[in-house]
């Protein structure tokens, strides 16, 4: 690919590009670290334990309605495709006390858009230092390297999620580094605690479509789908196979549900310029066709925090080719009932408040209602 080929971006027309390695404008030299004289290190997985907790500290601090399980930081840091050493930092007090931490956090299935995002936090009682100021400027300055080094002749985006409940300070800081809101996302809950007096909608499928209990056969084939129908949804890229294993401590099979069509027109599908090379290749070797899926996670660290047990949809999807034949809501009414059955007292996910596949008007007429918010800000690149 040619250094000036035009490519579209988000906002829509075509536009030429200078290299990734000139739009990210790396520095040769990361920033210092020095407020708060804290002393700063790469992260190891021996500091597990200490970082859970200040990250915990800190989200609870913050108004978080989450908390990560030592299962879930234990998924984060074993990730293959994560670079601890370069990428991770965790400051110490002089008695050896994590009090602050930052990652940079890139996908290598990123295809479209290459993304470095930015994560990290400051222990409340050490605030008011500059060691947040350093940490961000460091956060970021560390993703534009990132960028730069992916080599992919696509649009950048450094990004730093933020919660509605976030310090007035941080979002002064975020502001100050040039970080602007880009994407809102809504945190939404249905009561799924009397079934019996607030049904779920009965669908039966059509065109001998198949809702069955996921299992390992249908994996690889939910990775394909799920990488179909978020191909054009703002902000995703593909998830590469081993993105797609990563981070499955919270996962839930008892909740989870693929929609299967056992006899897809393969020569239809073949001929559809909107089939990816990954799902030609399934279908030419007769693999199972997954169209549609639910996969659940359990959060129970939540539960106390949120003051009610749940069961979340972590990833919800539909094959662009299948829309419109109320999949999703057979899914989603699938999983609520296993929630149900399990005896959560809430179904629970989040959605992006522009997502264009009408998502959020579907969780609205089911029921859900919206608990908390996010937004994404970004640097383009």
């Amino acid at each position: 690919m040619t250094t000036t080929e035009p490519l579209p971006t988000a906002a829509g027309p075509a536009v030429a590009l200078a290299p990734i390695a000139v739009r990210a404008a790396a520095p040769a030299d990361l920033p210092a670290l020095t407020a708060g004289g804290l002393a700063w290190r790469p992260v190891t997985t021996d500091d597990a334990a200490a970082l859970l907790e200040l990250r915990n500290t800190i989200a609870a601090a913050d108004g978080e309605p989450y908390r990560m399980s030592p299962g879930e930081l234990a998924d984060e840091l074993a990730a293959p495709f994560r670079d601890l050493g370069a990428n991770w930092r965790i400051g110490l007090d002089a008695a050896g006390t994590p009090r602050a931490w930052g990652m940079v956090d890139s996908m290598p299935g990123d295809t479209t858009v290459v993304r470095a995002f930015l994560f990290g936090g400051v222990h409340p009682a050490s605030r008011g230092q500059g060691i947040g100021r350093e940490l961000l400027a460091w956060l970021v300055a560390r993703g534009r390297q990132v960028l730069a080094a992916s080599g992919k002749e696509v649009p950048g985006r450094l990004g730093v999620f933020v919660e509605d409940t976030a310090p007035r300070a941080a979002i002064r800081l975020y502001e100050h580094a040039g970080l602007t809101p880009r994407r809102y996302y809504s945190d939404l809950a249905r009561d799924v605690r009397d079934l019996a007096a607030h049904p779920l909608p009965e669908v039966e499928l059509d065109g001998g479509l198949r809702l069955v209990p996921i299992a390992d056969e249908y994996d690889e084939a939910t990775r394909l789908a799920h990488n179909d129908a978020f191909r054009d949804h703002w902000g995703s890229q593909p998830m590469t196979r081993e993105q797609w294993l990563a981070g499955r401590t919270e996962f839930a099979p008892e909740w989870s549900f693929v929609v299967v069509d056992p006899a897809p027109d393969v020569e239809a599908l073949l001929a559809d310029e909107g089939t990816d090379p990954d799902t030609a290749a399934s279908l030419r070797a007769g693999e199972p066709f997954v169209v549609g899926y639910h996969v659940a996670a359990r959060y129970t660290a939540d539960f106390a925090v949120r003051g009610y047990s749940f069961g979340y949809t972590d990833i919800l999807g539909v094959r662009r080719a299948y829309r419109g034949r109320k999949i999703a809501v057979a899914l989603l009414a699938a999983g609520m009932r296993a929630f149900a059955a399990d005896g959560m007292e809430y179904a629970s996910l989040d959605v992006d408040t522009q997502n264009p596949s009408g998502a959020h008007g579907l969780y609205a007429s089911l029921g859900y209602v919206k608990k908390h918010g996010a937004h994404l800000r970004t640097i383009e690149l």
